[in-house]
């Protein structure tokens, strides 16, 4: 079982920057790929970022296209924590973010079928 903590959301202005936090429980947290997905009112939950250990210092990564050069994910193997960097913030980015864990895909999956734990949800909302 793995517990996933969220924090770092807030309000921010257009342009402004943001960095979420997630803390993870469990001692396999390394073995695990750790997405971020965030659900705007009205709207399905979307994938945003994902990364995967691969060992070493490497790790793979993947972006939606709307968050790719703006967004940068990240994740502490010592801590079992993973950040989610938002640069350059739009008001369309304003939604809940989720963190997710799963161990089935050995890359870093969009699909949230991949991942068997999710946090709470934290809020980002960029103002105008």
């Amino acid at each position: 079982q793995v517990q996933l903590v969220e924090s770092g959301g807030g309000l921010v202005q257009a342009g402004g920057s943001l960095r979420l936090s997630c803390a993870a429980s469990g001692r396999t947290f390394s073995s695990y790929g750790m997405g971020w997905f965030r659900q705007a009112p009205g709207k399905e939950r979307e994938f945003v970022a994902a990364i995967r250990w691969s060992g070493g210092r490497t790790s793979y990564t993947n972006y939606a296209n709307s968050v790719k050069g703006r967004f940068t994910i990240s994740r502490d193997n010592a801590k079992n924590t993973v950040y989610l960097q938002m640069n350059s913030l739009k008001p369309e980015d304003t939604a809940v973010y989720y963190c997710a864990a799963g161990g089935s895909s050995p890359w870093p999956s969009r699909d949230e079928d991949a991942y068997d734990y999710w946090g709470q949800g934290t809020q980002v909302t960029v103002s105008s």
